[in-house]
């Protein structure tokens, strides 16, 4: 693992595997009365959001405090930065507080990478999305949810929940994912698109022409304007949620023909394969991208995608901050934590 988590198209097959397979042993953390490892006790991790979050910033409160890390948690409203303090001397405050890790969303694309690259902080910069350019984290929690779906038989059929395996070593080689919507302003489709590339996906990108991005011809995946022909061939077919916050023109001409169109109803879901899921990053626009009789189905993940980023942000934190000590990822991370011999938060 490297020192930081910027972009999904980071990560080799090799560590994303890793990053995986760390994160089904600690979504077996999730399933015992204490929910706690003693790993990066003493350690400070910093969520700094500039931007609107729910389900990315307590999953990653969530995740610190399940490794028994300290959390400070900065929001800009409510903070010097409404002042106008720049990213520079928000920076500079939390480096001397001693933050070994920074979580960080941000509007302004890049802002991440900068923050990695400066030299302000000493510790590792984890991004939670920067404007309309990449979320890894949620990228990776898709790929996990995807990976306990299909990737344990050899066929791609249902596994994990319906008494297959976890998929654990497994890649999603010859899988096909569908991402449909608002590719344009959509952090999570060009994480996505990375991510699954690297993992063997076949990756179909479904949208209006006018929320396609220009340059997408360069992007490791196929483009299609017609749902109906690619929702029978998809093992997962993922919703995008129309950003209209980032909207400054009319992308399409109304929200019922983007529904009739691009949005996924029972009759379309009806047509996937029988082992196929429906997968949404939230927040959904139900009756829009999506209707509630598809969103309340038992094969939407949408919550259990919820569950699966924590075990993700989890298995990221550790390996960043705790990596030195992983040992191959079939080890226990449970007694591997701090020693061979550290007693677990459960014994004390």
């Amino acid at each position: 693992m490297k020192r930081h988590l910027i972009s999904a198209a980071d990560l080799s097959r090799d560590d994303a595997v890793l990053i995986l397979d760390t994160a089904e042993e600690m979504a077996r953390v999730a399933d015992r009365p204490i929910k706690k490892l003693p790993t990066l006790r003493g350690r400070t991790v910093v969520n700094l959001f500039f931007e609107d979050s729910t389900r990315t910033r307590i999953s990653f409160e969530a995740a610190a405090k399940r490794l028994s890390a300290d959390v400070i948690n900065f929001s800009a409203k409510g903070s010097s930065v409404s002042k106008g303090e720049s990213l520079k001397d928000t920076a500079l405050t939390l480096e001397a507080m001693g933050a070994d890790a920074v979580v960080i969303r941000h509007h302004a694309s890049g802002a991440p990478h900068r923050l990695a690259t400066s030299g302000w902080i000493n510790g590792s910069v984890v991004n939670a999305g920067d404007g309309t350019h990449e979320h890894p984290t949620q990228a990776l929690l898709d790929a996990f949810t995807m990976r306990r779906h299909l990737a344990g038989a050899p066929d791609g059929g249902p596994t994990h929940h319906q008494g297959g395996g976890d998929g654990t070593g497994r890649d999603l080689t010859g899988r096909r994912i569908t991402i449909v919507g608002d590719v344009l302003h959509s952090r999570v489709a060009r994480s996505n698109v990375h991510l699954l590339h690297t993992l063997g996906a076949e990756v179909t990108l479904v949208a209006p022409p006018t929320l396609v991005p220009i340059g997408v011809e360069s992007w490791p995946c196929e483009v299609s304007y017609d749902l109906d022909s690619v929702v029978p061939k998809s093992d997962a077919v993922m919703m995008l949620r129309v950003q209209r916050e980032r909207m400054n023109a009319a992308f399409f001409p109304t929200e019922r023909e983007y529904a009739r169109r691009y949005g996924l109803d029972g009759d379309r879901m009806a047509r996937m394969p029988e082992h196929a899921i429906v997968m949404h990053p939230g927040p959904m626009n139900r009756g829009m991208e999506i209707t509630a009789e598809v969103a309340d189905s038992r094969r939407c993940t949408a919550v259990e995608q919820v569950a699966n980023g924590v075990s993700i942000r989890m298995a990221v934190l550790y390996l960043l901050l705790g990596g030195a000590v992983l040992e191959p990822a079939a080890e226990s991370a449970e007694t591997k934590a701090e020693n061979p011999n550290s007693r677990t938060e459960e014994s004390k």
